[in-house]
């Protein structure tokens, strides 16, 4: 099917504006990163994109000057958020930097609107027209809050449902028109993924009566070049799937169908086995554990793999060494790369030249 109808957001890495409306003055870059790695198996590649990860699933993609952030949660150690009626979570630990370090960020990439992915400091100070690209509910919280608190540039996407991201110098209005197509270079295309935060069932059908636990969108962001007017023309480089929070359902099974052939050479994975009511009372799990994680990495066989979300809070009940020992028992150890928080994972998106060769 053709991409004609497709929106397009511009984003101009030039246009300088602070990521957060009380903090005016922001750093120019993020800070150092601890340890960089890169791919355990291919050598001498040119790093031109990278992954900078913050905690929880806070993360910051580097490509082609813009910076797209993922999940922003900077809470700290000892702070709680509320997760749904009576469930509330206490975080462990701390932020890789602080939400008032923040350099420039261009797009938020939102999985679903939960407080440990949008938490309470972050939803009152980031920049009101700051572009956001969530599920549909997200939307409906974020954009339209009274007195001048609406989030104005947010995007809404249901299941396979896609979007353009164009990288555009100079553009005379960055943040969050849709554009007139015309001639674009480097290009986002972002495609909702299912997911399911709870288990399907007489429990999956009594949220969706209560709405205790919102709906969670996975993505599919695909980094590439649109040479032309026409959506068809997109060239991608390089597929990342990010998994959302959800469980190892049966909707899953529609991804690695509907991407035959293509290849994912990445995927951020949101691990932890998140147990609520709390960590006394584990009754239900709404994230994958470690086992989940092993299966989901071999239904969707991505190039590489990095796990996130796993040791933050304390509902969390599923740890990241639960996760290498069963990576390790399925002899996958070289398909996994492993960050701490500031740790950045630095990779290689091939240039519109090399892309033009890859389709021919």
């Amino acid at each position: 099917m053709a991409d004609q109808s497709l929106p397009h957001l511009i984003l101009d890495p030039t246009a300088n504006e602070p990521p957060t409306r009380d903090n005016p003055t922001h750093p120019s870059a993020l800070p150092a990163a601890k340890s960089v790695k890169t791919h355990p198996t291919k050598l001498n590649s040119t790093e031109n994109a990278s992954i900078y990860f913050v905690g929880t699933a806070t993360t910051i993609l580097e490509w082609e000057g813009i910076r797209l952030m993922t999940d922003p949660n900077f809470l700290h150690a000892g702070d709680h958020v509320h997760l749904g009626p009576g469930v509330t979570g206490t975080r462990k630990t701390n932020p890789a930097l602080d939400l008032h370090e923040l350099p420039r960020i261009d797009v938020v990439l939102l999985s679903h609107y939960h407080a440990d992915h949008f938490d309470q400091e972050v939803e009152s100070s980031l920049r009101r027209s700051l572009p956001i690209i969530t599920t549909p509910h997200a939307k409906s919280h974020l954009s339209e809050k009274a007195d001048g608190e609406a989030f104005t540039s947010v995007y809404d996407l249901d299941t396979f449902q896609s979007m353009f991201v164009d990288i555009t110098l100079g553009a005379k209005d960055s943040q969050a028109n849709v554009s007139q197509k015309g001639p674009k270079s480097a290009a986002m295309k972002v495609t909702a993924m299912p997911g399911k935060h709870v288990p399907p069932g007489i429990l999956g059908t009594l949220n969706d009566f209560l709405g205790a636990v919102p709906p969670t969108n996975g993505w599919m962001l695909e980094l590439g070049y649109l040479p032309s007017s026409n959506d068809d023309s997109f060239q991608c480089t390089y597929r990342i799937y990010i998994s959302g929070d959800t469980l190892l359902v049966d909707e899953l099974k529609t991804i690695p169908e509907r991407y035959a052939g293509q290849n994912i050479d990445l995927m951020l994975i949101h691990l932890g086995g998140t147990s609520i009511p709390g960590p006394n009372a584990p009754l239900l799990m709404v994230t994958m554990d470690a086992k989940q994680g092993v299966e989901l990495l071999r239904l969707i066989n991505p190039d590489l793999t990095i796990p996130i979300h796993y040791d933050d809070y304390d509902v969390f009940q599923s740890p990241l060494s639960d996760f290498i020992k069963e990576i390790e028992q399925a002899g996958l150890s070289e398909k996994v790369v492993y960050l701490d928080r500031q740790d950045r994972y630095s990779f290689e998106v091939k240039d519109y030249q090399s892309s033009l060769m890859i389709r021919a």
